[in-house]
């Protein structure tokens, strides 16, 4: 079974679910423009910490392959390629700087930077390659390109962000950079004699920096534009195209490297202007973003707080309206039929008023009503029940008094029949049914009592405790099993005697039943500080923990009686009778296997032992006070 929660938590946790999915909604829309925002601005960031050293360390790259390869060609002198590798060491060492910093650090570009820096640290086996020798031209021009290749990378990398257009203006102004690699590319190669593998990889690097070229100015917005049309439309430019054609001829132009350096440079100029336009327009942008967000966020907010205000007031109305009717029907429950109860067993007349519950729900006010329809039903049935209570008492009140009145008369023809009787079988066949009445008798004590009345039988004077014992030993069909110790002289009270006997043989006939016809029931009796205690005990069977503390339970708290669990009516007699009379009644384990009934007489029903006087042997003698 799960455990049980409160009407006002459960509510609570049925407005749980909605009012979470609308503050998790309202976070995330939040968090989501927001985050569109971070990331405009961030673009600032990632434009000063990445793309510009990015773009520095690519021109310095260029710078040292062009120059290495003119030092291949022998057209340039050592320390020329010495200063630029410094000048690139000195880039590059710049941009593991600036890169280094985490809050530009998505996962993705984390990648691409580290992949930068594994080319980087290439750098020096390609010039030790290229001081020894063992690199010619091609090669090396092919080894500084995959290095800016995936400086390039990176650049393409950081441009993705959620705005569409500046992410494809980017995308275009870093094709339009690209396009410009390979343009230096071109020019490293064709610088001394051109031998025809270089020739066809500069033949592939003019087509595919014309079709890159055309491809990106054409979706360039103006303001782009202008500056890198105004190149591509230069005299300057319209020559380098004559000398890509005739170098891819065959034919070697002259000045190729000088005309090609100054279109590179200004190519270079207005392709970083445009990048900085781009990272200006960013800043608007996110401003827009960001308000909007604000905007959204401080909307959707109001919504939900007037939501979770609007829900828990309802939520309360209806928990205190549940509340007030789980009162009125604890109150039904535990007062009001309790009380019903109890004054139909004291024979008053009951007056149940109408259950009430105010609320404005009608299901709620609907199940008060039915709640007060419920009431009446089980007032009704007490009634009823405590009338059918009644009349079975007083059929078995009337059937016991009548039987004890024809057992009495048949008892005192018994004992005339005993006294004329001189032949010793016909007198034990007296005797016999003697015992037999005796047993009938206390079955018909057993009625009264159950009637809720009490029995005729009682003593005039005090009773020795042995005689009481002997007493209910006599009620007992097996009653030459029971062994009655000795115990000590106190005397029982006489207006008990009845009832302590009738009390005793019950429990004494319970052990002679439980337990195996060949053993003892033994019957002892002790004296005790709070009063006289007499044990039975048997040597059955042994009852389980939970079954001693059941009937344990029902001794010490005698339950209404069941017509339909008649199979416990000595338990049921027993525990009316020490209720009665104060008497405690305890069962617990046997030493020899089977259970120990425990009567613990309370000390006033207890006198002290009579002066020394000849002890008699039976009860029989004792003068008994009829009550019929």
């Amino acid at each position: 079974m799960g455990r049980s929660r409160t009407i006002r938590m459960k509510i609570i946790g049925l407005l749980l679910v909605p009012l979470t999915s609308m503050v998790v909604l309202w976070g995330v829309i939040t968090a989501v423009t927001a985050t569109e925002s971070l990331e405009l601005r961030q673009y600032k960031t990632v434009w000063t910490n990445l793309r510009l050293p990015a773009y520095e360390l690519i021109t310095e790259i260029q710078r040292e392959r062009l120059v290495t390869a003119q030092l291949l060609s022998r057209t340039v002198h050592r320390s020329v390629v010495n200063t630029q590798r410094s000048r690139t060491d000195a880039a590059g060492e710049a941009f593991r700087k600036r890169s280094a910093t985490p809050q530009d650090r998505s996962e993705e570009i984390r990648t691409q930077v580290d992949a930068v820096y594994t080319q980087l640290d290439r750098l020096d086996a390609i010039r030790g390659e290229i001081d020894a020798g063992l690199s010619d031209r091609l090669r090396t021009v092919e080894a500084y390109n995959q290095v800016v290749d995936t400086l390039f990378g990176l650049h393409r990398r950081v441009a993705l962000i959620d705005d569409i257009p500046i992410y494809e203006q980017s995308r275009l102004v870093i094709d339009m950079g690209y396009a410009t690699e390979l343009l230096t590319r071109e020019q490293a190669l064709v610088i001394g004699q051109v031998v025809p593998a270089e020739r066809r990889l500069f033949s592939q690097l003019a087509g595919n920096r014309r079709f890159l070229l055309d491809q990106a100015l054409d979706d360039l917005d103006p303001a782009l534009r202008d500056p890198q049309v105004s190149i591509v439309a230069s005299p300057a430019y319209q020559r380098m195209r004559t000398m890509e054609d005739q170098i891819i001829a065959g034919r070697t132009p002259q000045n190729w490297v000088s005309t090609t350096d100054a279109l590179v440079k200004a190519l270079d100029t207005a392709q970083l202007r445009a990048s900085t336009t781009l990272n200006e327009r960013a800043d608007p942008i996110a401003d827009q973003v960001l308000s909007r967000a604000f905007l959204l966020a401080g909307t959707a907010l109001a919504l939900v707080v007037v939501s979770i205000v609007f829900s828990l007031r309802m939520g309360g109305r209806l928990s205190k309206e549940l509340a007030a009717l789980r009162q009125a029907a604890l109150e039904v429950a535990e007062e009001r039929l309790p009380d019903v109860v109890a004054k139909l067993r004291r024979g008053e007349t009951v007056e149940m008023p109408e259950l009430r519950v105010a609320s404005t729900t009608t299901e709620i006010g609907d199940v008060g009503q039915a709640f007060s329809t419920v009431q009446q039903t089980a007032v009704e049935a007490a009634v009823g029940q405590a009338q059918l209570s009644e009349g079975v008492g007083h059929v078995f009140r009337n059937l016991a008094r009548r039987s004890q009145t024809l057992l009495h008369r048949q008892r005192i023809q018994l004992q005339d029949m005993q006294h004329r009787a001189t032949d010793p079988e016909a007198l034990e066949d007296l005797f016999k049914l003697d015992h037999l009445t005796t047993r009938m008798r206390r079955h018909a004590e057993g009625l009264i009592i159950l009637s809720g009345a009490t029995p005729g039988r009682g003593w005039s004077r005090p009773v020795p405790m042995l005689d009481v014992a002997r007493g209910a030993t006599a009620e007992v069909e097996d009653y030459q099993r029971v062994v009655v110790e000795p115990m000590p002289g106190h005397r029982l009270a006489g207006p008990v005697v009845g009832d302590v006997i009738h009390l005793v043989a019950e429990l004494i006939e319970n052990a002679t039943v439980y337990s195996p016809a060949h053993t003892p029931v033994i019957v002892r009796g002790e004296a005790g500080a709070r009063g006289f205690a007499l044990e039975v005990e048997d040597r059955g069977f042994a009852m389980s923990a939970e079954e001693l503390a059941e009937y344990n339970e029902r001794l010490a708290s005698p339950p209404e009686f069941d017509l339909a669990d008649s199979d416990r009516l000595g338990l049921f007699v027993v525990s009316r009778l020490a209720a009665r009379h104060d008497i405690r009644v305890t069962l617990r384990g046997s030493p020899y296997g089977g259970t120990t009934a425990i009567v613990l007489i309370p000390e006033e029903h207890v006198a002290e032992p009579e002066a020394e006087t000849p002890q008699q042997d039976s009860i029989r003698p004792m003068r008994v006070v009829r009550n019929d």
